[in-house]
């Protein structure tokens, strides 16, 4: 019997039906071993050696899997390809104990097929220790900062916050982008044009203007109203000709095959999926044998694959849609013998019943396929129209024809979705007069820059080299949960609370959240990985002087300078000191300033338009009226006779649809205290009635 040992349950069925009878397959259930929770796990003084002990739930599965073990000829450790998933088979050879190194065999593969998976068994191997050695550097920098830096923000800001690498980074980008959109000042302009036809035609097209007297002209050339008038008066009396009309063809390339972080932006724009929900969503169709490795950097495509995606297009669209692309990976550190996301079999178009899964493997297909078609071409055309009175007015107008759609005709990048759509303009020729019909006159306004949404923050993180794939889904949850920044409108917003560590951060810890250090230092644990830098040596020379630091800035700053607290000019009801607005662990409050001697304190009120919501709601504990409250997770319902009466519950919405079990109550809209969204029953708790599944969505 031969043991192939997996991360997941559902990969190690989907292996053992292409494996066969000689061989057991069994899932770890991801890692087994880690540094310790409840202490800092790694010995400075001994070449910052971790610490690892296995996990609490990992206990029976390591107990299990080692009665296995004992018993196979040979164990594969068969984890995922990544630096992860290498770290991963040597904790398990590490946890099994196993003493006959012989029998342990590395192996590796890029999608669960049948092929696939043959060629890996045919050709095991060690494990790589450089990959372990990044991964556990990682790891060891990652708790260094993280056991280090979070209790001083505790102590310094607030219990309860963390900081870390990647994360501190990503926080800063939506604080410093919000700081932009506040600085931003408007700017006004006027945009002219004309709606012209050709002569006794009734179809009109717009002209804009471009240019007066041979001069081109800016965005802002006419800046304000008097000058857009000035303009209209002079062109009272024009005629318009066409002055010269230019063809010329256009050509557009398929977008290169998808990486994780292009993975992740295009399911957020198409889509509408957090990166989270694509990962999730993406490791179930790997696990199943229907995509290659979700966790890439690389845009590389196997021959095989290049062999297959070639007979699609043929037999679908013909040989002349057919262009053969190899594509060069610009991530630095990419593997290239990894490849892009992609198929496993690209005769299958429907792989799974889950509608979700569906739409992400139809557009993992879409992109792969048609990065292997020819261009798009376009004929672009451009006439330019003269308007001659005191002066000559040059106005301007375009329009595009599709040629060829080649890859077009299965897959448009989300960014171009705009941009193909045809515009036509009648057929002109010089010297052609046009009848006038109106003349366009907006007034516009610059505008701030936009918040980041999921998507544009994954890229700005990718762009400047800070994470890898497998970093940025966790990174946007964790900035989120700890309440650093919220998602309003689908676009990360900064709380107060994330400025001002992103402040503090800025001003004491520079290299914490240095764009170009972050990246130097993804940079140092790729030559890790590569066997060009020996993992102690790099931590060493950032821990060092970051301990050094540390102890310096404990000393230095004080509490009060960093949260100042609002006096009010309000008194304490219960000693006449003045109240004070505070930041608190769950956010602002209000207290008395004689603390600790006095310890009154309440929420901070709520405005008026906001305590309109919750008119109407009764606590069914006492009868007291509920009153709209804000603590850490968001606005919530609590009993006005608090503290007598701790009574709490979640605002909620009515979505006028009876509740399938009591049938007399109304379905409302609730969320958890983790802010997850769940249905139940208006008449709760006489009716405990509750669903995840939302009551008004339409079967796709």
């Amino acid at each position: 019997m031969n043991l192939v040992i997996v991360e997941s349950p559902a990969k190690a069925k989907t292996i053992e039906k292409f494996l066969g009878k000689d061989y057991k397959v069994l899932a770890s259930f991801g890692h087994v071993r880690d540094l310790p929770q409840k202490s800092l796990g790694i010995n400075v003084e001994k070449n910052y050696a971790p610490e690892y002990s296995i996990l609490p739930k990992a206990k029976k599965t390591i107990s299990d899997l080692k009665g296995y073990a004992d018993k196979a000829d040979i164990i594969y450790l068969a984890t995922d390809l990544d630096r992860e998933g290498e770290a991963i088979s040597w904790h398990l050879a590490e946890a099994l104990k196993i003493k006959d190194k012989g029998r342990s065999k590395r192996i590796v593969f890029h999608e669960i097929t049948k092929s696939a998976l043959e060629k890996a068994v045919q050709n095991p191997r060690d494990l790589d220790m450089n990959l372990v050695d990044a991964q556990q550097a990682r790891r060891v920098l990652d708790r260094l900062v993280g056991y280090k830096l979070s209790p001083f923000l505790w102590k310094k800001v607030k219990a309860g916050l963390s900081a870390g690498r990647v994360q501190s980074v990503a926080v800063r980008l939506v604080v410093e982008k919000e700081r932009e959109i506040i600085a931003f000042k408007p700017r006004e302009f006027w945009v002219l044009g004309v709606d012209l036809s050709k002569q006794n035609n009734k179809k009109v097209f717009s002209a804009y203007l471009v240019e007066i007297d041979g001069k081109g002209m800016t965005k802002y050339d006419i800046g304000d109203k008097k000058a857009a008038d000035l303009i209209e008066k002079d062109l009272k009396d024009a005629s318009y000709k066409v002055l010269d009309v230019k063809e010329k063809e256009s050509i557009r390339k398929p977008s290169i095959p998808f990486t994780t972080s292009a993975l992740q932006i295009e399911a957020s724009r198409k889509l509408g999926f957090s990166p989270k929900q694509t990962m999730m969503l993406a490791q179930h169709l790997y696990e199943a044998g229907h995509i290659t490795y979700m966790r890439t950097d690389s845009t590389n495509l196997s021959d095989e694959a290049l062999s297959a995606i070639q007979k699609v297009i043929i037999g679908e669209f013909g040989q002349n849609y057919l262009e053969s692309r190899k594509f060069k990976t610009k991530a630095k550190h990419a593997q290239e013998a990894h490849e892009a996301i992609r198929p496993s079999h690209f005769e299958n178009k429907k792989v799974t019943d889950d509608a979700r899964g569906q739409r992400l493997y139809d557009l993992i297909w879409r992109r792969t396929v048609a990065s292997q078609m020819k261009d798009a071409i376009f004929t672009v055309i451009n006439a330019r129209i003269s308007a001659k009175t005191a002066k000559e007015f040059i106005f301007l107008t375009s329009g595009e024809k599709m040629k060829f759609d080649g890859f077009m005709k299965v897959y448009v990048e989300s960014s171009e979705e705009e941009e193909i759509k045809e515009s036509t303009i009648p057929a002109l020729a010089a010297g052609e007069i046009l009848d006038f019909h109106e003349l366009i006159k907006d007034q516009k306004f610059t505008e701030p820059p936009k918040r980041y949404s999921e998507a544009m923050l994954v890229k700005k993180l990718e762009g400047l080299g800070i994470g890898r794939p497998s970093t940025y889904a966790p990174t946007l949850e964790t900035i989120q949960h700890r309440g650093y920044v919220i998602l309003e409108e689908k676009r990360f917003k900064p709380q107060e609370i994330g400025m001002i560590v992103t402040d503090l951060l800025v001003a004491n810890f520079p290299q914490i959240v240095d764009y170009k250090f972050t990246a130097e230092m993804e940079d140092e644990l790729d030559d890790i990985a590569d066997g060009k830098r020996e993992w102690v040596s790099v931590i060493d020379e950032f821990y060092k002087p970051f301990e050094k630091n540390l102890e310096v800035k404990s000393k230095e700053i004080n509490k009060k300078d960093i949260i100042k607290d609002e006096i009010l000019e309000e008194k304490c009801p219960e000693c006449g000191e003045h109240l004070v607005i505070k930041l608190g662990r769950y956010g602002k409050f209000i207290a008395c300033s004689g603390y600790p001697k006095c310890k009154y304190s309440r929420p901070l009120e709520i405005s008026a338009e906001e305590k309109v919501e919750a008119a109407g709601e009764v606590c069914e504990k006492c009868g007291g009226k509920m009153i709209l409250k804000e603590g850490r997770f968001g606005k919530f319902l609590a009993c006005e006779n608090y503290p007598k009466c701790k009574n709490t519950k979640p605002i909620s919405s009515k979505t006028g649809i009876k509740c399938p079990k009591c049938d007399s109550g109304e379905l409302v809209e609730k969320k958890t205290k983790r802010r997850r969204t769940f249905w139940g029953c208006s008449r709760y708790p006489e009716c405990d009635y509750a669903t995840w599944e939302d009551p008004a969505k339409k079967p796709e």
